[in-house]
């Protein structure tokens, strides 16, 4: 129980108008075409937003959906088996956060405040001025954040395993946090950073402030979460380390939300790397056909 709770809190453990816009809008548009494993292909890049040089990638057409992968993670480690179901006819917009993945760091703790206005701030500079989000564990929090500091860039959100209050998680993750070490974080995970990270030192400084970050979480006041008014789909796994009492609360604090919960523990209903098995075909996840008809309706 103990390397479970660390490893699930690593993984948890996951953008103001900028102050250069000019040069931060030159940055973005210098993007590289490639080409994914199985051929979806995609521009991507780097934008400077509030000093950071945010890595950003986009799928597809159409109406704008921003994805913000969970702590400790990459967008390919939190979102590799849905984007190309959502992309199919969607504008697929993902991101990756300070000290994530490709993106810089700067000499600043984390927070899911900053988080999310260095997001909006991607987004003035991508010239996209309202978007649909969709935020997984930590990425879920920023997501709330974006909705309550910047609603006049939300459509819709939907929130993965979404934190909110620190009961809801279970008494013993927060003791079991203040241990967090990296020999707790789950391999896959590291190895995803390692696969696109500059410097692998960057590795451990991920995980400490990932880890500072849930240590020192505070409750998002219920005021705030009540000025969410955007539709909001809240969505739970039946296992996952989120209790499913805290995201029936929200749903019910939330004025326009539904909830949906799905078979399995953190991050499996949409394949999330440390939840794959053999035989894993992203085709057969309940959970973005749903998510696919909430955003469409």
């Amino acid at each position: 129980m103990k390397n479970l709770c660390l490893a699930i809190g690593v993984s948890l453990l996951i953008l103001t108008a900028c102050n250069h816009k000019e040069e931060s809008q030159q940055l973005a548009s210098k993007t590289l075409e490639t080409t994914s494993p199985d051929t979806l292909q995609f521009t991507n890049g780097y934008s400077e937003v509030n000093g950071l040089k945010m890595y950003y990638e986009i799928y597809g057409e159409g109406k704008p959906l921003v994805l913000i992968h969970g702590g400790g993670s990459t967008i390919q480690s939190t979102f590799e088996q849905v984007i190309p179901l959502l992309a199919e006819d969607r504008q697929v917009i993902a991101v990756e956060l300070q000290a994530h993945g490709r993106t810089g760091d700067r000499d600043a703790e984390l927070t899911f405040v900053q988080d999310a206005d260095d997001v909006a701030g991607l987004l003035n500079n991508l010239n996209s001025s309202k978007a649909d989000f969709f935020g997984f564990s930590n990425g879920a929090t920023t997501v709330m954040q974006i909705a309550i500091r910047h609603p006049e860039i939300v459509n819709k959100i939907v929130l993965g395993s979404v934190l909110a209050k620190r009961d809801g998680m279970p008494d013993q993750f927060w003791g079991f946090m203040r241990q967090a070490s990296l020999d707790n974080m789950p391999q896959p995970l590291q190895e995803a950073y390692l696969k696109v990270a500059q410097d692998s030192s960057g590795l451990q400084v991920m995980h400490d402030k990932d880890a500072h970050r849930m240590v020192n979480f505070k409750d998002i006041p219920d005021e705030q979460i009540q000025s969410i008014t955007v539709p909001t789909l809240i969505i739970n796994g039946e296992n996952d380390v989120i209790l499913l009492s805290h995201v029936q609360e929200l749903d019910e604090e939330i004025p326009n939300s539904e909830l949906l919960i799905f078979p399995g523990v953190h991050g499996e209903y949409l394949g999330e790397i440390t939840t794959l098995k053999s035989g894993f075909k992203a085709s057969e996840l309940e959970a973005v056909p749903k998510i696919k008809a909430f955003l469409d309706r």
